[in-house]
């Protein structure tokens, strides 16, 4: 029983000892926004033909920075998820695959184009519409990050 006595004690006093220390549960800072030496231009999403199909995204981007971040993922607001892809050979045929992240180096000039890397938008909102405009966010695997307004665009339109 003493020894019971003395374990509540010692449990008791550490709890005080801690809260007294003034510990809080803090909030990990964001990560800036904006990655340094990195450009994105000419930012569109082209609508789907097709009601429920995936929109894509296309841009060009330039890097003339010197910590050689490597991008790793794709936010598009107003959509549930965004995928970069590539045209790639798989199965002994060229198609559509998921692209790997991509490390940018200094003087990099990179085009998410038609026929190319892309960003597949999936479940886009109906609220997206041709003549807005959307958010795209780009993901460096560090967790920085860069946004961009993108115009938004028909299925029939320029891309």
């Amino acid at each position: 029983m003493t020894l019971r006595y003395f374990a509540a004690i010692a449990l008791s006093a550490s709890a005080i000892t801690l809260s007294s220390c003034g510990s809080q549960e803090q909030e990990a800072p964001a990560n800036p926004e904006g990655v340094a030496g990195l450009t994105v231009e000419n930012a569109r999403m082209i609508l789907p033909a097709v009601s429920g199909n995936p929109a894509v995204v296309y841009f060009d981007l330039s890097y003339d920075g010197d910590a050689n971040p490597t991008l790793s993922a794709v936010f598009v607001e107003g959509s549930d998820m965004a995928m970069m892809h590539e045209y790639g050979e798989k199965d002994f045929k060229v198609q559509m695959i998921k692209m790997q992240p991509l490390e940018l180096t200094k003087g990099a000039k990179i085009a998410f184009e038609p026929g190319g890397r892309h960003v597949m938008a999936m479940n886009v909102s109906p609220e997206l519409t041709a003549g807005g405009k959307t958010e795209v966010t780009l993901i460096m695997d560090s967790g920085d990050k860069t946004t961009v307004i993108a115009d938004i665009l028909g299925a029939g339109e320029v891309r």
